[in-house]
C-alpha cells in the first residue's frame, strides 16, 4: 500500500509542477480511474481526503526528509515564528502552582500598555476561575490569544492587593523575537543569541549591535547554536553584515530552476572586528549558509561542534484546499562551492537518526572521529581545508560536556523545578531584589544561593517526587545554581540577564572567549592549511 500510495502521489506532483507530457496525462487518467472504483465499489467507506493526505505526506516523505505536507489548519501556526508575530495580549507566562503567572509583558504589547506587570496571576479569564483547575499551556494559548481588536477580560491577583484586578484586554499582534539576547559580555567583546532566522532577525540583530558599538565593540560573539534555520533571505542579509562589498554568500541551484547566485553589498554593520560564530548539531539551513561564508572569506573563526548538515532549499506551493507542501527545489552551497547537505538515502527515520548516532559513536566529544573523504575536501580564502557534504565543521571543536549531568538534575529539569524555584523566590520578593541588585553585572557578581535556598529546594524536590540525592547534586551543583541564578535573573531583568549568567556554563561562548583572549585568533585564521 505505501508504495502505491507513492505511485499515485508522484503522478500528482509531478503535474503540480508544470510536466504535462502526454504519458502523464494518461498516468492521471488511470488514477482518476482507481479513486472512482475505489470510491464506489469498495465494500467499507473511504474518506478521501484522509486518503489524498496521506498520499501527498508519503511521497514527500519519499523525496527528502525536508520537503513536507502542512494541512490548512496548520499552516498560519506554523508560519507564526518566522512572519514574527501573531495576535494576543502579550505576555510570557508560567504555570505555576496551577496558576498563570505573568514572567514579564511583551515590550509595547497590550498587556504592558494597561500595566500589568510580572509576577502577577492571572486567576480569571471572561469571569470564568481559571487558578487550580489543571490548567495547560495549550489552554492558556486557546483562551488568551484571538483576533487583532478583539477583547478578553481577565482577572488578575497581584501581590500586596487584596481585590481581584479586572483588565479588558485589546488583543493586538505580538511580536516574536527572533534574537534572544545581545550584551556585552566584557568590556570588548559582544555576544548575540539568534534562535531563529525569520522576517525581523536583522532588524533586531541592528538593534542590539548597534549600542554595543557605542560602548566600544571590538570582537562579537554570534552563538548560533540550536538555530534550526529558517529564511533563505535573511541568511542572505544576515551575511551581508560582516561581509564586504560583492563577496559571495551562497548560491543556490535546481533541476527546474537556474543558479542564482547572492552577493554581499557595501553595507554591512561588522565588516571588521574578530567575529566568532558559535554551532552544534543542532545549527542547520540557514545557520550554515551564514556560518558556511564567514568561513570560506575567513572572516571569522567556527566554534562548537560539527553543524546539522542541511543543504536543501524549499519552496512552498499552496494546494486548492489551502493546504500547502513545502517542497526542496534546490541546493545551497557556500562560496567555496560545498553543498553542506548530508546523506538522505536510508530514509528520514535514520536522517533525523543522525544526532543519537552522533553521540553513540563518540563524534560529539572528539573531532577525531569524523573523518571525510577528499572528494568532498573544498578551500577557504586563505587556502584553509573545509569540508562539504556533512555540515560546517568548526575550527576550533568544544566537545559535549556531560561531566556534570546526572539523574537527578534531568528530573528536576523535565519537571521544572529549577524554573519554579526560581519563579517562587522572585515572587516572593521581587521589588526587594530588583533594589538590592542594581543590575545584572551587580547581580551576578554578588547573588549567591545559600544554605537556606538549597535546603528550600530539596523540599521542592521531595514534593516533586524526585529523590534528593547528595552525590547527584555535588555532581551537578554547579549547573544547578547557575541555572537557578540564570532563570531568577531574567524573572527580576529580562532575557539577556539568563543568557548573561548561564553563559558561565556555555562551553562553546567560553572557549570563544578564551580564543579571543589568548592572542591566538589570527593564527587560527591562518591555520589548517593544506
Amino acid at each position: 500500500m505505501k508504495k502505491f500510495l507513492s505511485l499515485i502521489a508522484t503522478v500528482f506532483v509531478s503535474l503540480s509542477l508544470g510536466a504535462q507530457s502526454v504519458e502523464l496525462r494518461s498516468e492521471l487518467e488511470k488514477i482518476n480511474a482507481f479513486f472512482y472504483q475505489l470510491d464506489k465499489f469498495y465494500v467499507d467507506s473511504i474518506d478521501n481526503n484522509d486518503l489524498i493526505q496521506k498520499v501527498i505526506r508519503q511521497t514527500l516523505e519519499d523525496l527528502d526528509p525536508h520537503s513536507v505536507y502542512i494541512p490548512a489548519e496548520e499552516l498560519a501556526k506554523m508560519n507564526e515564528p518566522l512572519v514574527g508575530n501573531f495576535d494576543g495580549i502579550g505576555i510570557q507566562f508560567n504555570i505555576l502552582k496551577d496558576t498563570i503567572l505573568v514572567i514579564s509583558p511583551i515590550a509595547g504589547g497590550p498587556s504592558e500598555k494597561l500595566g500589568i506587570r510580572a509576577g502577577d496571576k492571572i486567576v480569571e479569564i471572561e469571569d470564568t476561575i481559571v487558578a487550580g483547575i489543571g490548567i495547560t499551556n495549550n489552554d492558556v494559548l486557546e483562551k488568551l490569544r484571538g483576533k487583532k481588536g478583539t477583547i478578553v477580560n481577565v482577572g488578575i491577583a497581584r501581590k500586596d492587593v487584596k481585590e481581584v484586578l479586572k483588565f479588558a484586554i485589546e488583543r493586538d499582534k505580538i511580536p516574536i523575537y527572533s534574537v534572544d539576547a545581545g550584551f556585552m559580555i566584557n568590556e570588548n567583546t559582544g555576544y548575540i543569541k539568534v534562535n531563529r532566522f525569520a522576517a525581523n532577525t536583522v532588524e533586531e540583530f541592528k538593534e542590539k549591535l548597534t549600542p554595543m558599538k557605542a560602548a566600544g565593540l571590538k570582537n562579537l560573539v554570534l552563538d548560533l547554536q540550536g538555530n534550526g534555520g529558517g529564511y533563505l533571505r535573511t541568511a542572505i542579509d544576515l551575511a551581508d553584515e560582516f561581509l564586504g562589498d560583492k563577496k559571495l554568500v551562497v548560491y543556490t541551484e535546481g533541476r527546474a530552476f537556474p543558479k542564482e547566485q547572492s552577493f554581499a553589498t557595501a553595507a554591512g554593520d561588522f565588516e571588521e572586528g574578530k567575529l566568532i560564530v558559535l554551532i552544534d548539531e543542532g545549527s542547520a539551513s540557514a545557520s550554515e549558509i551564514v556560518s558556511g561564508a564567514i568561513q570560506d572569506w575567513d572572516r571569522g573563526l567556527i566554534v562548537g561542534r560539527r553543524s546539522f548538515g542541511k543543504g536543501l532549499v524549499q519552496k512552498p506551493f499552496m494546494l486548492p484546499d489551502g493546504s500547502a507542501m513545502r517542497l526542496t527545489i534546490s541546493r545551497y552551497h557556500t562560496p567555496s562551492g560545498r553543498c553542506i547537505q548530508r546523506d538522505y538515502g536510508n530514509g528520514a527515520e535514520a536522517y533525523y537518526k543522525d544526532r543519537y548516532d552522533r553521540y553513540s559513536s563518540g563524534e560529539l566529544f572528539s573531532l577525531d572521529s569524523v573523518v571525510f573523504p577528499d572528494s568532498l575536501k573544498f578551500y577557504t580564502g586563505n587556502k584553509r581545508v573545509v569540508y562539504g557534504g556533512g555540515g560546517i565543521t568548526p575550527d576550533l571543536f568544544t566537545p559535549l560536556d556531560t561531566s556534570a549531568n546526572s539523574e537527578m538534575l534531568t528530573s528536576m529539569i523535565r519537571k521544572g523545578i529549577t524554573n519554579s524555584y526560581a519563579l517562587n523566590f522572585v515572587e516572593n520578593d521581587r521589588k526587594k531584589l530588583a533594589k538590592d541588585y542594581i543590575d545584572v553585572k551587580f547581580f551576578k557578581d554578588n547573588f549567591k544561593l545559600n544554605d537556606d535556598n538549597i535546603e528550600a529546594l530539596k523540599k521542592m524536590c521531595e514534593k516533586e517526587d524526585i529523590e534528593w540525592d547528595e552525590n547527584d547534586f555535588i555532581k551537578s551543583e554547579s549547573v544547578i545554581r547557575t541555572r537557578i541564578r540564570a532563570l531568577i535573573a531574567r524573572n527580576i531583568y529580562d532575557s539577556d540577564a539568563f543568557y548573561y549568567i548561564i553563559s558561565d556554563v556555555n562551553e562553546a561562548l567560553q572557549d570563544a572567549l578564551k580564543l579571543l583572549d589568548s592572542g591566538n585568533y589570527e593564527k587560527q585564521l591562518l591555520a589548517n592549511k593544506s
